[in-house]
């Protein structure tokens, strides 16, 4: 049976550069016609906003459950990479993922996860090698090689990345990079091996170099990690280098918006409008040749109503021609799914995290807001009965990193940045391995906070005194399948409450969640131990 609909308004046209009054015709699905004359409806009408980079996994929801939330603020697509959950189950994490994704009138471009693990210096629940990325790279749900974490493995040419790297070419799919700093020749090396897109720049001569190079740059803004204001000129200098995307979006900044806020935030400041809303659609469309239209007769019809181009309230949100949101509500339904979980790790005692004073001055990982890397503080620390001990008063705290795969020793380290002034923070989104993470003002806290995750078998949680918050995440230690404004709601108020226990950090959560990702350097801590991210190697805590 036919279905038709048609909608008038001021019309953007990203393909042809203008903007024109006119009609839509949308017959089953697709752009029938577009034609053009005068309306009384003084509505525009959009092409869908695309999330060019994203780990879906860190909305700490599942991908049906993303979809409803990111529809009401315009999103109809995400370049996801899934190599969260990939580190955790690997294949059949990521074909969880597409097969969940699939439940949602939604479109979800998934990536083959290419560094799983990213590196040997940390333990994992799943690896991804040759055949596995062959194996994933021609399935048709899989649209390009997700981020090239392994910078050093793409200059020294080792075999299996640039094996991994030749299995794309052939496959026909971009690769995505991941180059925090890097610059010169050693950049231009890296985007010479085929590496097509960066959205770890965090200079804007660092991001012209690489363009330079011939590279595109996704220009990040998201829960932790916040690049925007330090490239947004590059949207009107290279228009057509440049795409949108939050990387990383937890619950509760989802509910508040989504690509739609970086777009407000960009007219706001001046810049073109065509150049900004091709930056989130025209650009990623073609970069990754999805599968999402552009308002073309012919196209799917992914569209958005917004009231103007300056408020940019989003008023309703089409993909393929059916309404999934309208005036800020999801049409979107939830699904049910069967949680699948690796998780072996077993309760912990606060003694194993004791530090024996071997010297004077020791190395403290210097977490930064708004940022993935960290920088490496030299002090001398408190030191009791021959123990190093945290001190809050002078915000050092102690940061614990436990494996969840297996029963092994736990990993401790010194950390500033978070401000607690007592109690402790722990999570089990932990990139990209997934292990318990833990910072606290004390030893029995943290390993209260611990055991929340451990009993639960992941999720994140708080331990203040007698006050004890877990929001759990049954799917992979990762993701809830509870419904998503319930999910935002519950991290919340977790929090809310590490800032009241002192934290200034904007995401502390998000931020923590990076502590352990050991390819942003300076300084990060691993299951395994210290990691320094410049030598890239492991180091000791005490400053020889």
């Amino acid at each position: 049976m036919k279905k038709e609909i048609t909608l008038s308004g001021h019309i953007v046209d990203v393909v042809g550069k203008r903007i024109f009054k006119g009609t839509l015709k949308i017959v089953n699905g697709k752009i029938a016609s577009v034609r053009e004359g005068p309306v009384t409806e003084d509505q525009y009408i959009l092409p869908g906003l695309v999330d060019a980079h994203i780990h879906v996994e860190s909305s700490m929801l599942i991908p049906s459950e993303f979809a409803r939330l990111a529809v009401v603020h315009g999103t109809v697509c995400t370049v996801s990479d899934p190599h969260e959950i990939a580190n955790v189950l690997g294949i059949p994490g990521v074909q969880f993922m597409i097969r969940n994704g699939k439940k949602a009138p939604f479109k979800f471009s998934f990536g083959a996860p290419s560094c799983v693990p990213a590196t040997p210096f940390e333990t994992t629940g799943a690896s991804l090698g040759e055949k596995e990325i062959k194996e994933l790279l021609q399935m048709p749900e899989i649209g390009y090689l997700s981020e090239m974490m392994n910078c050093p493995g793409v200059l020294f040419e080792d075999k299996l990345v640039m094996k991994k790297l030749e299995l794309a070419r052939l496959a026909g799919k971009p690769v995505d990079g991941h180059a925090p700093g890097m610059i010169g020749a050693d950049a231009e090396r890296y985007i010479k091996a085929g590496i097509t897109t960066d959205h770890e720049c965090y200079t804007i001569e660092e991001a012209r170099e690489k363009i330079g190079f011939g590279m595109k740059i996704l220009i990040r803004e998201g829960s932790a990690a916040k690049n925007f204001e330090a490239l947004c000129p590059l949207i009107d200098e290279y228009p057509d280098k440049v795409m949108l995307c939050s990387d990383d979006k937890h619950p509760n900044d989802l509910e508040s918006g989504h690509i739609n806020l970086i777009v407000k935030r960009a007219l706001k400041k001046g810049y073109d409008f065509m150049n900004v809303l091709r930056s989130c659609t025209y650009n990623p469309v073609h970069h990754y040749q999805l599968p999402v239209g552009l308002l073309q007769p012919g196209d799917p019809a992914d569209f958005i109503l917004v009231n103007d181009l300056t408020d940019f309230r989003v008023l309703g949100t089409y993909i393929n021609g059916e309404k999934v949101a309208e005036n800020g509500k999801s049409l979107v339904h939830s699904t049910t799914e069967e949680p699948l979980n690796r998780f072996e790790a077993g309760p912990v005692q606060s003694g194993e995290f004791q530090i024996r004073a071997e010297g004077s001055r020791i190395k403290v990982i210097q977490a930064i807001d708004g940022q993935l890397i960290t920088e490496e503080w030299i002090t001398e620390p408190e030191i009791a009965g021959g123990y190093v001990m945290p001190d809050p008063s002078r915000d050092i705290l102690k940061i614990v990193v436990k494996n969840r795969y297996a029963q092994a020793p736990v990993s401790v380290g010194f950390i500033s940045g978070f401000g607690l002034r007592e109690g402790a923070l722990a999570s089990c989104v932990a990139h990209d391995s997934h292990n318990i993470v833990a910072v606290g003002a004390d030893d029995e806290s943290i390993a209260a906070a611990i055991n929340l995750i451990v009993k639960a078998k992941g999720g994140i949680s708080l331990v203040d005194g007698s006050t004890e918050l877990l929001l759990p995440l049954p799917f992979a230690g990762i993701m809830s399948g509870d419904d998503g404004y319930l999910v935002a709601e519950k991290y919340s108020r977790i929090d809310k409450k590490a800032r009241d226990i002192g934290s200034k950090l904007s995401a502390p959560y998000m931020t923590l969640s990076f502590m352990a990702l050991l390819v942003i350097p300076d300084l990060k801590l691993s299951d395994q131990g210290l990691f320094d991210g410049k030598r890239f190697a492991f180091t000791g805590i005490f400053q020889k």
